[in-house]
């Protein structure tokens, strides 16, 4: 079917080559009749032989020239039809490959962004639940990242005790799924966990801000699924935390898309809001992580650098020139 069907036979014989034996044999009897009519000069033995040369090359040097122009005519027409065909099946294979290029990009796209959007409407419904219940102002503005609290064993607690103090402390499973975002719309622990999280001031602040540049980047095809940056070890998070900057912490930044880091330098450069929500992020997540890491083993921390709030801070770190 198509470019791609059988080539019909080409027929043994072809037109050109009916004339051209319609000319070579009107040819022939031409010659044969003139040589018939006319009278046979006189002359020696020499000029006889020169006569005889001359003879054959008057009969078969046409027939030889007609011949070599049909059998041209043929290999010009076989290879006319052979590029035909061939541009023919390249033109094929060209819109081809440029619609399953671009189905399979839109494709991929558009899911990303039907979960992108799925999960933003997920977490703007959980901010609305929790802003009616949460206090308009706290004392403390450190992390409370530790073990689950049996509520079974405390005591009642005296009127104007501080409203942080009757819920449970984050635990550090949920403060690094939180930190991940739920993998898609059905996810219920993801979910569960991020809510868990929006009721920590200074954690919700970061999840928030998280979001905020996520899904600034995900405008210009930036997902952090997508990135593989290279493994830092725990100590080196370790130091960042403690404030060490240099090549102490480089590796870091060890996100190597080059296009992902060229989008990211372009936009920090020309869009003011995308630059204060990066720097925003920043902050948030160096003061935050700072407090994560004094009671964190050397696993919790691996965990949460696998995140995608994590992978997106080493990428605009490395952007903004963090790890320097």
């Amino acid at each position: 079917m198509g470019v791609y069907r059988r080539p019909e036979e080409q027929p043994r014989i072809t037109s050109t080559e009916l004339i051209a034996a319609v000319l070579s044999l009107l040819w022939l009897l031409f010659t044969v009749a003139y040589f018939l009519i006319a009278s046979p000069a006189e002359g020696g033995d020499g000029f006889e032989s020169i006569r005889f040369v001359m003879i054959l090359i008057a009969i078969f040097m046409p027939i030889g020239m007609i011949w070599v122009g049909a059998m041209s005519m043929r290999a010009a027409t076989i290879m006319r039809e052979e590029a035909t065909r061939l541009d023919a099946a390249i033109s094929a294979l060209r819109t081809s490959y440029l619609q399953s290029k671009q189905g399979g990009a839109n494709h991929s796209v558009e899911k990303k962004l039907e979960e992108i959007a799925a999960a933003q409407r997920k977490t703007e419904t959980t901010l609305a639940m929790f802003t009616s219940i949460r206090p308009t102002s706290m004392a403390d503005d450190k992390l409370a990242i530790a073990a689950p609290v049996l509520t079974e064993d405390q005591g009642s607690l005296a009127l104007g005790t501080p409203a942080e103090a009757l819920s449970t402390p984050l635990s550090v499973a949920d403060f690094v799924k939180a930190l991940n975002f739920p993998e898609t719309a059905e996810d219920k622990e993801g979910f569960r966990a991020l809510r868990r999280a929006l009721s920590d001031r200074s954690v919700s602040q970061l999840i928030q801000a998280a979001q905020d540049v996520l899904t600034l980047l995900s405008q210009d095809g930036i997902y952090m699924d997508d990135l593989k940056p290279d493994r830092a070890k725990p100590d080196v998070w370790r130091k960042f935390a403690q404030g060490e900057r240099g090549k102490a912490v480089a590796p870091l930044g060890g996100v190597r898309d080059r296009s992902s880091l060229a989008l990211t330098a372009g936009r920090m450069r020309q869009d003011a809001i995308f630059r204060d929500a990066v720097h925003h992020f920043l902050r948030k997540f160096d003061k935050t992580f700072a407090e994560f890491e004094k009671t964190a083993s050397d696993s919790e921390i691996a965990e949460l650098a696998d995140t995608r709030t994590a992978r997106g801070f080493m990428l605009l770190g490395r952007v903004t020139g963090t790890f320097d």
